[in-house]
């Protein structure tokens, strides 16, 4: 007999205990191995499905809400979802839901670390012990600390507040640029100061774009900006890889413009765009200051464990009529 529960479908690999939980309300169809589905498969596994636990590989639209009609209540394990179609789920009558805190303190320690790694060469020191020359020390891959130096960031969201609290353990400077200002007393808490783009860019060593994809940021650090940073400072990206220029940033590593680039996010993964290029600038990808992680930032094992968890939830919640915790859309 057919089961009476409510058909799930989940687009990548979740542990086992997520399965079970969307075992106590619901049928779950998951994916076997560590991996993603494609679209198509995507396609085909829930054209009778009520739920969707999604992933930042998924793209969601017109196209799969017309494709997937008894959807009610898709469940992003993420908290940019640029590439979720908000305006189509409601129009389709389907909940969208991302989580909203869950990848902060992550999203934060990764990012130091990419400072750190950038600015201490720590990727060529590796390299060099690993190539077998290393016979002690030599006074060589000299870099940059962060004690005394500034740090730009442009967004003071949740990730911002998170990265300035654990700079003030490395004696680092903070400017920050936001259309919405952090309260007197909040900025007097961080100990960061308000700043204007062009401030922020020429006095940073350090620049940190914290925004998410959308019109106004795509390529906002472009030649242009690239050109108004001090010389030799660093760029890490950790938001969207399109908020950056990314052959534009090859061409500042080449010239000497930029002092190194750091990233966990690239263009090539923003399903949002049209236009997303196929593969990474190899001119940028060969470059040796550089450093670079394949999208970590909510990559650690409890955390996501627990973004799923909090995912499934949203769905239970909506399968039973209510309005989920975390929806970021509105049904009448």
């Amino acid at each position: 007999m057919a089961s009476s529960k409510p058909r799930v479908v989940i687009t990548h690999w979740v542990h086992d205990d997520v399965i079970d939980h969307l075992h106590q309300f619901s049928t779950p169809v998951p994916v076997a191995s560590r991996t993603v589905l494609s679209r198509d498969e995507v396609l085909a596994r829930a054209r009778d499905a009520d739920g969707l636990l999604a992933c930042m590989t998924d793209r969601v639209d017109d196209d799969l809400l017309d494709r997937c009609p008894r959807l009610r209540v898709i469940s992003a394990t993420l908290k940019g979802y640029d590439n979720f179609d908000g305006a189509a789920c409601t129009r389709h009558g389907v909940w969208l839901t991302a989580l909203p805190h869950q990848l902060t303190a992550p999203t934060a320690e990764l990012c130091v670390g990419l400072i750190i790694g950038l600015m201490r060469h720590v990727a060529a020191g590796d390299r060099h012990v690993r190539s077998g020359a290393f016979c002690g020390w030599r006074p060589e891959l000299y870099g940059s600390g962060l004690a005394g130096s500034t740090v730009g960031m442009i967004g003071m969201g949740a990730i911002g507040q998170a990265l300035a609290r654990r700079l003030r353990a490395f004696d680092a400077g903070v400017l920050y640029h936001d259309v919405r200002p952090l309260t007197p007393e909040r900025e007097a808490e961080l100990d960061v100061r308000r700043a204007s783009l062009d401030e922020l860019l020429a006095a940073s060593h350090v620049v940190l774009p914290l925004l998410p994809l959308r019109d106004d940021t795509a390529g906002l650090l472009g030649r242009s900006a690239l050109a108004r940073m001090r010389t030799g400072a660093y760029l890490v990206n950790i938001s969207r890889g399109s908020v950056v220029d990314e052959a534009a940033v090859a061409d500042a590593l080449e010239s000497g413009r930029l002092g190194g680039y750091a990233a966990d996010v690239f263009a090539v993964e923003d399903w949002a765009r049209a236009d997303r290029p196929g593969r990474i600038d190899p001119t940028l990808l060969k470059h040796p200051h550089t450093l670079f992680t394949p999208h970590l930032g909510s990559g650690v094992d409890d955390v996501r464990r627990a973004m799923s968890h909090a995912a499934v939830d949203q769905i239970a919640q909506a399968l039973d009529g209510a309005r989920p915790e975390y929806a970021v859309n509105e049904l009448t």
